[in-house]
């Protein structure tokens, strides 16, 4: 079993019950929403600071309580974007520690459009800016929510159902988005400099639903489910390959659901090198698995005790580093070097037999002119 390193810190010792835990692109801040038994069962937003020397957590409670529908996501400079369903509208706000309480910068409301639900896209690689999507029945807008200069502007009009969000490049301009389109759904790439110019990503086949669900822009790593081997499938290709998709065996558990979450930065030209963090689910429980192209082989280990399943990012040396909760340590990182992949015993070759006559009663009698 691999050895876990825990950094602990002191933090909100009162959480009861995880959220959605996102992570800045960088690494630097984390934000969720938690509910505390000692604060009246209330809910309230917590900021993770992850790239100091240890790990720790800042609560960010307002005035009043937040619902529970409530959606956070962190900023490159500490703030806390909050979105908040407020009536007919949209709120939105940047949240920030402020000695013993909380500020509060509102940014802007979105009316609410009859038949879409607004949700917040994974956070920028720029880290100043942050998005929405409002998707419809026949059409998406892609909403810029902080970072602008007026506050919440539409940015582009897509055309179909559009879902997911998987960021391409470091600068975010490029922006995948899974679009369902006449009963299809395939990832197209929005081009934000560009007025959300949409071209085509990923068309394994022309009925094949195929959706983008992680990407390195280090290095073009994709990684993407589709139902075009017949079923779905988790595979994996390279952007701007000539190569096909491949779709490997050992990602393929028998009633246990494969969701990668991390891709190890840093390895430029290597796609097959990367280490690839999975969330795995089922009956059982939830474990993490590890696993490079190259390697063909998918290494399950337990996952830390609270462990906010589907989070966490990798060091460029090949460490995973898992957020984690307890009551004992409400804010820590377990440490987690990803397993190496042992090569192949070469087959040992055969020594030359001479053939052997065969009985009658064994020889093939079919195929014969």
């Amino acid at each position: 079993m691999t050895a876990l390193a825990i950094e602990t810190a002191a933090g909100n010792g009162d959480a009861v019950r995880q959220t959605e835990f996102t992570i800045t692109a960088d690494g630097s801040y984390a934000a969720r929403l938690v509910r505390g038994e000692g604060e009246g069962d209330r809910w309230f937003p917590e900021r993770w600071t992850l790239d100091g020397p240890e790990p720790y957590a800042v609560p960010l409670p307002g005035n009043q309580p937040e619902e529970p529908d409530a959606s956070v996501l962190p900023m490159a400079d500490g703030r806390v974007l909050i979105h908040r369903r407020v009536a007919d509208r949209d709120a939105f706000a940047l949240l920030y520690p402020t000695g013993p309480g909380t500020g509060e910068l509102a940014l802007g409301t979105i009316a609410h459009d009859s038949g879409r639900r607004l949700s917040l896209l994974p956070p920028s690689p720029n880290g100043s800016c942050a998005y929405a999507l409002a998707a419809g029945p026949e059409n998406s807008t892609l909403w810029l929510v902080a970072g602008g200069a007026f506050g919440p502007e539409p940015v582009a009009t897509l055309q179909g159902r559009c879902s997911g969000g998987v960021w391409l490049d470091r600068t975010g301009r490029l922006l995948a988005l899974d679009r369902e389109l006449d009963g299809r759904t395939k990832a197209v790439a929005v081009d934000l400099e560009r007025g959300g110019e949409v071209t085509p990503l990923l068309q394994i086949t022309e009925e094949s639903q195929d959706r983008l669900l992680l990407a390195d822009p280090d290095t073009g790593l994709l990684l993407l489910r589709s139902d075009a081997p017949g079923h779905d499938r988790l595979g994996w290709g390279v952007l701007g390959s000539t190569l096909p998709v491949r779709f490997p065996e050992c990602l393929r558990l028998a009633d246990a659901a494969v969701t990668p979450f991390a891709v190890q930065p840093g390895q430029q030209l290597m796609p097959e090198s990367c280490a690839v963090a999975l969330r795995i689910d089922a009956a059982a429980g939830t474990w993490v698995g590890v696993w490079r192209p190259a390697g063909r082989r998918l290494h399950q280990l337990a996952a830390p005790e609270g462990w906010l399943a589907g989070s966490g990012l990798w060091t460029r040396d090949g460490v995973l580093r898992l957020p984690c909760a307890t009551p004992a340590a409400p804010c820590a990182v377990a440490a987690v070097p990803a397993p190496v992949d042992l090569p192949r015993p070469a087959p040992v070759p055969l020594k030359p037999q001479a053939p052997r006559p065969v009985p009658l009663a064994q020889a093939p009698l079919t195929g014969r002119q």
